[in-house]
């Protein structure tokens, strides 16, 4: 039995979190797939890598998007005409598309396929304007003072 989180309260004390309450509240509901495998990591500040298990995928068969904060990694496979009869079919060759919420300035760097593995590197950058600044704080009369200089 799943409950569901109130975030009303969340919205009594913070401005524009609206989003980010939607996107919890829609991964509280939805139950998301187990396939692909796939690990985050942090690597370093800023620094993250998605590893995805992609096993039997080749590079053609794999597409990653991104649009609007969503990062979509997609696997199809091509038709083989070859019948297989399997005795026992333990890796899964079916298409899948893994879809990732992106945050602000979160961006895709790269992406490699390596034994089986697909690696996305990606990486954050705060524009200058977003970083925080130091306010100097003025007395009344440094105030007076930039006025009559103005």
């Amino acid at each position: 039995m799943r409950s569901t989180i109130d975030f009303s309260p969340l919205y009594q004390s913070a401005i524009g979190f609206d989003r980010m309450a939607s996107l919890l509240d829609n991964l509280a509901r939805d139950s998301k797939p187990s396939y692909p495998p796939y690990n985050i990591e942090l690597v370093e500040e800023n620094q993250y890598r998605i590893t995805m298990a992609v096993a039997g995928f080749a590079e053609e068969d794999l597409e990653i998007t991104t649009e609007q904060n969503t990062l979509v990694i997609a696997g199809r496979q091509q038709q083989r005409d070859e019948q297989r009869e399997y005795l026992y079919q333990g890796i899964a060759e079916r298409n899948f598309e893994r879809k990732f919420q992106l945050a602000e300035h979160v961006r895709v760097e790269s992406a490699r396929l390596e034994n089986g593995l697909l690696h996305v590197e990606l990486k954050r950058e705060i524009p200058e304007a977003m970083k925080p600044r130091r306010i100097a704080i003025g007395s009344g009369s440094d105030l007076l003072e930039q006025q009559d200089a103005a």
